[in-house]
Order: structure tokens, then C-alpha cells, then sequence
């Protein structure tokens, strides 16, 4: 499947995102509200919950289901107060010694004036710091369209898992085409160049595992697999010391490139 052809899966509009997985995958899930420093961010949902009786922290991005929610929810971009949000949430796992997962699915941060102003770049510069010494474990999942610094900021893990029609890239398509040849037509050439597909990234090293999907492949059986896939990594990270954590991720990010 060419690499365009993959991110307009990943942006179609029935495709599951954060809340559906949450909904299929956690149970007993609370959600927690607020950054404690200037409000709510809707675009991010996080709370604790179990994941086959393992307590865990889930933060996930949501971009709403109908245009009322999708509205108040920003469609899925999130603003300093979301990012600070997940910050307080993870450091409140760590405190418990609850595994984190983090769901990523959003074109990007939310870019306006009212985000720079409450110190957008910082609060995504914040997350990717804590997260790469957070002293509990960690697991991203690319569910959909991960773009640039704004999925990143979730995607600091020991493991980051991406579902097969999903995205994940520094730059959408379109805007990549239109710095680099001044033509957003030629999205699906970007696509190409920027290897942003879940089976190219494996290779790269970006990410380390992929789970199918086909169109016989129910939204409710995507969410088994993955929750198996999920339970396995808990299992096995969570038998690591925390030095021997915290080490194994440094290196895994070093290793990306070299």
C-alpha cells in the first residue's frame, strides 16, 4: 500500500481514536481533569484505570466523534494545558509505580496565538525531558496520525507500538510538499520521501512493533490485539530496576539515526 494511501486511513473520520480504545481496553477508567496551572485541555483525555488488573496511567489524544465534540475537543490538537496535563499525570504514576500508556493520534499541537502564549514549545519540550528519565514504564501507541512535535510529546517511551495504517512523521504530506517544491499536490511524493508508514519506522528503528489491520479486521479485535501486545510489555519492562529503565530508554533514542 503506497504511503499516502495509509495516511488517509489514518485520517478517515470513522476510524477509533483515544476514547474508543480506553473504552474497549481499560477498565475501571477515571478520568482526571485540569493542569493545575491555567485549565482543562479536551483534546487530551487522561486518567487511571486497570489493564488486566495492572493499575495504569492511560493519556490519550481525542479528536471528538461528532462536530460539537470534535469542536470542543479542537479536533484533536492539543493546547500547553493538555501537554502539562499528561506531565502531572505521568509524574503522578511515577510517584504510584503505575506503568504509563500513552495513545497518539493528532495532526499536531494546536498552533494559534492563545497556545504560544501559554508557552506551547515549552510545554512540549517539558514532556519530552521528563519523560526520557520518568522512573516507571512507559509504552506510546501510534493510533492514527501522529504529527509532528505534538505527537512527539507523547512518543518519549520504552516502546512505542504503531497499528499498520497508521502515521507518524515531523511534517504532514501536504506541508511538506509545500516548503520543499511549493506545491501541496505533490503530498503523495512527500509521503514517499518521509517514510512515515508504521513498517518503514520499524525498520528505522523509530518504533518496534506493528499491529495489523485489514479491512476484516474489526475496530474491537485491533483492540485485543493490541491490549495483549500491551499486557506483554508491562509485563516485562515492569520486572527492569529503574536505573536499568531509565538506561535501556536513553539508549534506545540514541540508537535512533546512528
Amino acid at each position: 500500500m503506497k504511503a499516502y494511501t495509509r495516511v488517509q486511513n489514518a485520517r478517515k473520520g470513522q476510524r477509533p481514536s483515544g476514547a474508543f480504545f480506553i473504552n474497549q481496553m481499560i477498565d475501571n477508567f477515571t478520568e482526571l481533569h485540569g493542569d493545575r496551572r491555567f485549565g482543562d485541555d479536551g483534546a487530551i483525555i487522561a486518567g487511571i484505570g486497570t489493564l488486566s488488573g495492572t493499575p495504569v496511567t492511560v493519556i490519550a489524544m481525542e479528536r471528538g466523534t461528532t462536530i460539537e465534540d470534535r469542536m470542543k475537543r479542537n479536533f484533536g490538537c492539543p493546547s500547553p494545558e493538555g501537554y502539562r496535563k499528561a506531565l502531572r499525570l505521568m509524574k503522578q504514576a511515577e510517584k504510584f509505580h503505575r506503568p504509563v500508556i500513552c495513545l497518539i493520534g493528532s495532526s499536531g499541537a494546536y498552533p494559534g496565538i492563545s497556545a504560544e502564549e501559554r508557552g506551547q514549545g515549552e510545554a512540549i519540550a517539558e514532556n519530552l525531558m521528563e519523560m526520557m528519565t520518568l522512573k516507571t514504564p512507559l509504552i506510546s501507541v501510534v493510533i492514527g496520525e501522529g504529527g509532528s512535535g505534538g505527537a512527539l510529546a507523547l512518543g518519549v517511551a520504552d516502546t512505542v507500538i504503531m497499528l499498520e495504517n497508521a502515521v507518524y512523521s515531523v511534517i504532514s504530506p501536504e506541508a511538506c510538499a509545500s516548503i520543499l517544491w511549493k506545491d501541496a499536490a505533490k503530498a503523495e511524493e512527500a509521503a514517499d520521501a518521509l517514510k512515515l508508514t508504521a513498517h518503514d519506522l520499524k525498520q528505522f528503528g523509530v518504533i518496534e512493533t506493528v499491529i495489523p489491520e485489514s479491512e476484516d479486521i474489526t475496530p474491537e479485535q485491533l483492540c485485543a490485539t493490541l491490549k495483549s501486545e500491551l499486557v506483554q510489555e508491562i509485563n516485562q519492562k515492569s520486572k527492569l530496576s529503574v536505573d536499568k529503565l531509565t538506561e535501556q530508554r536513553y539508549q534506545r533514542f540514541r540508537k535512533i539515526g546512528s
